[in-house]
């Protein structure tokens, strides 16, 4: 069997390190040698780790970006399209909540990652913005009522999926009191109740 490219190798590493001890222990070094290349060739391809990061969430997590950027006003129903989104969120955050929080106990180093998702484009308010711009296309379309917060709205499916990954799914042994595909039905269908 022929080994797998060394940009493969990379991101590979690089998530299996960033989910098991944390993006802020997780260094390039560590990445490259579970990789089998050299921190030069990690750099060939990612000059940064934000940029690293960022390649891990869109390339080996659940696709809610990409469903967010695929979500067409009039299409489907709103409720079947919040519906995945919370599901993809959920399964999403459950993920990079383990990350990610490790940041939070190094203030200059959380700093520094804030930084370079900047300079990237990216950062945790993107599917807020992506998630308001559906609702306000539907809006727009007459589907989601004329006078709905809908940024509001966003943050409110968004919030409610990262508060499951904190509060059950980051937390060996603890279960939700919801399956995911019941709180992800829920969770679309009371909000759609107070914006539709």
């Amino acid at each position: 069997m022929e080994p797998k490219p060394a940009r493969v190798r990379i991101v590979d590493a690089a998530h299996a390190l960033m989910g098991s001890i944390g993006l802020a222990r997780t260094t390039t070094k560590e990445i490259a040698r579970a990789a089998g290349c050299s921190e030069a060739a990690l750099y060939k391809y990612f000059p940064s780790k934000e940029e690293l990061f960022v390649t891990v969430l869109k390339e080996r997590l659940p696709k809610l970006g990409g469903l967010l950027g695929d979500l067409v006003a009039g299409e489907g129903s709103v409720e079947a399209n919040l519906t995945e989104v919370a599901r993809q969120a959920a399964l999403f955050y459950a993920q990079t909540f383990p990350m990610a929080a490790s940041l939070y106990a190094e203030p200059q180093l959380k700093h520094r990652h804030e930084e370079g998702l900047r300079e990237l484009g990216a950062g945790p308010h993107t599917p807020i913005q992506g998630l308001d711009a559906y609702l306000r296309a539907e809006q727009r379309a007459g589907r989601v009522h004329a006078g709905a917060d809908t940024y509001a709205a966003a943050s409110l499916l968004l919030g409610a999926c990262a508060q499951r990954a904190f509060a059950y799914d980051a937390l060996p042994g603890r279960t939700p009191p919801q399956p995911l595909e019941e709180f992800a039905a829920s969770l679309a269908r009371t909000l759609l109740a107070g914006i539709s």
